[in-house]
């Protein structure tokens, strides 16, 4: 360990806090970034100077309509890496390759069939040179590889501890699909990858506290504390889907009784709309096109799940105080019916004002979060966890 104040860690510090500058703001020149960060200029240049030389970081155009020696602005090079992204779901693998802002450059979906690892460990294996190719970017390296799944993960961030959807108990994937691709590789529960993502380049980008709501097939609510993804003792941090509603109610895919999400999530919300009519062809398609029409039965279903949403929501923000809340997940597209309810549970149940939600209406999402996993390390050295492949 070093010992503070040992000239290679106040380095690291400098060029953590020169990159999260250059990620917050855009580009700036050298003498703004001394003036925003408070290190001396020459501090500045010498960090500048690394990145520039590692390809982090890129020079642009000389500011223009000034007198004298124009300041040239310095960005990072978001082009200069690619990262991979794969989002397991039960019956598919979103995939996407993007630059390392989390912006997509190359997307497919392939289908599950086997839900054994190694069959899995082997399709993400397959796709990673298709993604590449796909991609378009010869000169650019592969950074690294993102996976997110629904699950408990462990805290390296290289196993499934649990998953109930998947069935897994203490499954290495991320050691097995490095050691398939010899590339660094994390593996991470698909709400906090999602929640990393929107703390680095998303909603949550200036905000150093934050919860980030995520409601499809299950509920859960990742917190971002001063910056970090809170991730609790043993990775099993935002479950919120698992906190009691109901005592000894509807079955739960954990195993246990009157979950949250057994039944307000999307999922959930169509196995009752199927259970009150009968219908048992009937998906979220049907239940979109019925709330469309308003559909009393529909509408009552998706108005009560936003609001014991929004109630949940609020006591977990009394606790955790964050600035602003980000919504995602299939659930957001279930518009007003469904967020209306919760923003007044929310506000109803909030110890002072509650605070802002934020909806995520963009494409990608759940695979990009996948992919900042790779992009995280590059701002923030003290991150530990993923494998690396062999050489």
């Amino acid at each position: 360990m070093k010992l503070k104040g040992d000239p290679t860690t106040t380095r690291a510090l400098n060029r953590r806090l020169i990159l999260n500058l250059l990620r917050q703001e855009g580009p700036r020149s050298r003498a703004e970034l001394a003036t925003l960060s408070g290190l001396s200029p020459a501090a500045v240049t010498f960090v500048v100077a690394d990145l520039v030389e590692e390809g982090i970081v890129k020079e642009g155009e000389a500011i223009s309509g000034m007198t004298g020696r124009r300041p040239i602005p310095v960005q990072i090079d978001y082009d200069h890496g690619i990262a991979i992204g794969f989002k397991l779901m039960l019956g598919a693998v979103e995939c996407v390759a993007t630059d390392l802002a989390t912006n997509p450059i190359a997307t497919m979906r392939l289908g599950l069939g086997d839900h054994a690892p190694d069959a899995i460990a082997d399709v993400l294996a397959r796709a990673v040179p298709r993604l590449v190719a796909l991609a378009q970017r010869p000169e650019a390296t592969l950074a690294g590889i993102g996976i997110s799944m629904p699950g408990v993960i462990s805290n390296d961030q290289t196993s499934c501890v649990r998953s109930n959807r998947f069935d897994w108990n203490d499954v290495p994937l991320a050691q097995m699909l490095a050691q398939r691709v010899s590339v660094p590789v994390w593996l991470e529960d698909d709400t906090n990858a999602y929640a990393i993502a929107q703390q680095l380049f998303g909603l949550g980008r200036q905000h150093r506290n934050m919860a980030v709501l995520a409601v499809g097939v299950g509920i859960a609510c990742a917190q971002i504390i001063e910056g970090k993804l809170y991730r609790g003792a043993n990775g099993a941090a935002g479950k919120m889907g698992h906190t009691l509603f109901e005592p000894n109610g509807r079955p739960c895919e954990c195993g246990k009784r009157g979950c949250l999400m057994a039944y307000h999530s999307e999922a959930a919300v169509v196995q009752r709309w199927r259970e009150a009519t009968g219908g048992r062809d009937k998906g979220p398609t049907e239940l979109r096109s019925a709330l469309a029409a308003e559909d009393p039965v529909v509408v009552g279903l998706v108005e009560e799940a936003g609001r014991c949403i929004g109630t949940a929501l609020a006591n977990i923000t009394n606790v955790t105080d964050p600035e602003v809340v980000v919504a995602g997940g299939e659930a957001v597209s279930l518009g007003e019916h469904f967020l209306r309810p919760l923003r007044r549970a929310l506000a109803d149940g909030a110890f002072r004002a509650p605070p802002p939600l934020l909806l995520d209406w963009k494409d990608n999402s759940w695979a990009r979060g996948a992919a900042a996993l790779v992009t995280q390390r590059m701002f923030d050295f003290e991150l530990s966890g993923g494998v690396t492949g062999r050489h």
